[in-house]
Formats: structure tokens, C-alpha cells, sequence
């Protein structure tokens, strides 16, 4: 049996691989449940800003060019990559702006540190500037996203007018989250290890 030929199961063999190096590495002595929030929410964030990053930088472009050659390509890409990559991505933003959550509950000691962090209060600022940023983030995925790529999918009808105006919608709000994830990476990585400047 080869793990590396189910993504499902390099995952699994991913996860068995990260705990023995926490007991290799001398962990062990108890669940450390903020890491453990902590950990999936960096897991299932890079699946985000990495699919947010491949449709702005790859598929995007690669389907302008493919299409302006009259290549058959685009097709291939629209009806069977581009609504698997969406289910990730949507579900990847979801999950981690609530381990997001649950990490900034933690970090604060509950409802308390949710709110100083919303706040941008008692130590919280930086954290909280990501944590709005990943909020804004969330929203374009669901409300902007999402709703605009299944007219452009052709998921559910639309004309092509409104096709043309899917285009331009998800193009800007999926642009206006690649802008948002860097400041909002800077904000989550330095809360911990501070501010680059």
C-alpha cells in the first residue's frame, strides 16, 4: 500500500509522520490543544491562500492565453479542475477563519479574547487586524466568490450578460483577497514574532 497515491492517505501518513516527531522531539506530556488549533489552522489556511494564488497566478492567466489561442484547454479547466479547486477553497476559508477563531478564544481566554482581538484591543491589535482581513477574506469567498464562479461554471443559468458581470465580480473580490492575504499574513505571523518594521 503507497500512501503518495491517495491525496487522502499522504495526508493521513502526513499527520501519523508530524506526531511521532512531536514524541521524537520530546512532546508527549499531554494534548496541547492551541497548537493543535494552531497547527490546523495554518494546514487548512495554506490550502486556501494556496488555491486563492494558483486561480490569481495560474488558472486565470492560463485560461486567457488558452482561450485567445482557441485552444480547447479552457474547457477542460472550467468543467473539471476549477469546481473541484472551488469546493476546496471555499471549505479551506471557512475552516480556517474558525480555527482562527478558536485559536483567538484561546489565545484571549474565551469570548473575551474574540472580542479584545475584533476590538483591536488589550494586546490584540495585530492578531486582530488579520483576523479582520481574514473576515473581509471569508465574506468575498462566500458572498462574492462562490455565487459569481457557478454563473461563470455555468453551475446554475445566467446569461451571458450576467456572465460577463460574474466575470468581473469574482475576478475583483478574488484580486482584493490575494492584495489582503499578504498584510493579513504579516498580522498573523507577527503577533507571535513581531512586527517586521
Amino acid at each position: 500500500m503507497n500512501p503518495l497515491k491517495s491525496p487522502w492517505q499522504t495526508t493521513l501518513a502526513g499527520v501519523i509522520l508530524a506526531v511521532i516527531l512531536t514524541f521524537l522531539l520530546g512532546g508527549g506530556k499531554g494534548i496541547n490543544g492551541m497548537e493543535i488549533v494552531t497547527w490546523l489552522h495554518v494546514v487548512v489556511g495554506i490550502m486556501w491562500i494556496g488555491l486563492l494564488y494558483y486561480f490569481n497566478f495560474v488558472q486565470v492567466p492560463a485560461v486567457g492565453a488558452a482561450l485567445a489561442d482557441g485552444d480547447p484547454g479552457p474547457a477542460a479547466i472550467n468543467k473539471y479542475v476549477a469546481p473541484r479547486a472551488l469546493l476546496y477553497f471555499r471549505w479551506a476559508a471557512l475552516l480556517t477563519w474558525l480555527t482562527g477563531l478558536s485559536a483567538l478564544a484561546q489565545i484571549g481566554g474565551g469570548m473575551q479574547g474574540i472580542t479584545n482581538a475584533f476590538m483591536l484591543s488589550d494586546g490584540m491589535a495585530v492578531i486582530g487586524m488579520g483576523a479582520w482581513l481574514g473576515t473581509i477574506m471569508l465574506f468575498n469567498v462566500w458572498v462574492l466568490i462562490w455565487p459569481n464562479q457557478k454563473k461563470i461554471l455555468g453551475m446554475v443559468s445566467a446569461t451571458p450578460e450576467e456572465i460577463a458581470k460574474a466575470k468581473v465580480t469574482a475576478l475583483y473580490a478574488s484580486r482584493t483577497n490575494t492584495l489582503l492575504s499578504i498584510p493579513m499574513l504579516m498580522a498573523m505571523t507577527g503577533f507571535a514574532h513581531g512586527l517586521p518594521f
